[in-house]
């Protein structure tokens, strides 16, 4: 199968683009400034035995996601799996959350996801078969100080179960993945340490995730053995139901 990521250079999306390749699976995958990370991670192509391209793209940027996704399919001929990972955060509490911020998360995270699944629909129904995946967040139940973001990812399980409604008749299926709290690069500094060491008080596996775990979910969700499970929202947060 051929993939295509966003948000592929780093951390979750890099930990996709891994497993993807050492699937067997051919990926595109996109960046917004990180060329030199995105250079890495096209070399593990190379490494897998397996087609592996970046692309610059900011998916706020509806011309751009129809221009970057026309180059993908004369690159790859088609495409067959469409993850949306990119996403941001501008973190504040409601009251001083600017209209920058608002829009900036909104847009990255949820309209993107949108540009990007309209994109790819019409090969997918060429071909009656795909599946779209999202990649939401624990927070879409809320997060004090991240309403921007919790809004955005809460907005995902509705683009998703809205495309699963429309087009699960034509052999796509649509589904949700929400993770919970990951081994990332994110989790550096005294924040950080604190979110962690809440986490491992509350999820009942008393640990966070690693990255292999939930690119294993998505990898499950791609393959013949989900094809009928659609519209779907696949927590994979250890138990931990609610963000810190």
């Amino acid at each position: 199968m051929i993939f295509f990521i966003t948000g592929g250079s780093r951390g979750v999306g890099r930990a996709l683009v891994q497993a993807a390749l050492a699937a067997n699976h051919d990926v595109a995958f996109t960046y917004v400034r990180a060329r030199e990370q995105a250079a890495e991670v096209e070399a593990l192509g190379v490494l897998h035995g397996r087609k592996c391209r970046a692309y610059q793209l900011d998916v706020c940027d509806s011309a751009a996601v129809e221009a970057v996704g026309e180059q993908v399919l004369e690159d790859f001929g088609t495409v067959d799996v469409v993850v949306s990972n990119a996403g941001i955060a501008r973190d504040a509490l409601a009251v001083s959350m600017s209209d920058e911020d608002w829009h900036a998360v909104i847009e990255t995270n949820l309209s993107g996801a949108f540009y990007v699944a309209r994109q790819f629909l019409p090969t997918l129904l060429a071909a009656q078969r795909g599946r779209l995946i999202f990649i939401s967040s624990i927070a879409h139940r809320g997060l004090t100080g991240g309403i921007n973001y919790a809004a955005s990812k809460a907005g995902l399980l509705g683009l998703s179960a809205s495309l699963a409604r429309e087009y699960g008749s034509r052999g796509i299926t649509s589904n949700v993945v929400v993770p919970g709290l990951f081994d990332t690069d994110i989790l550096d500094g005294e924040l950080a340490n604190t979110t962690r060491a809440l986490w491992k008080t509350r999820c009942p596996l008393q640990r966070v995730g690693k990255l292999e775990e939930l690119a294993a979910a998505v990898l499950f969700l791609a393959s013949d053995g989900a094809s009928y499970v659609n519209g779907h929202a696949l927590s994979v947060t250890g138990g931990q139901e609610w963000a810190p």
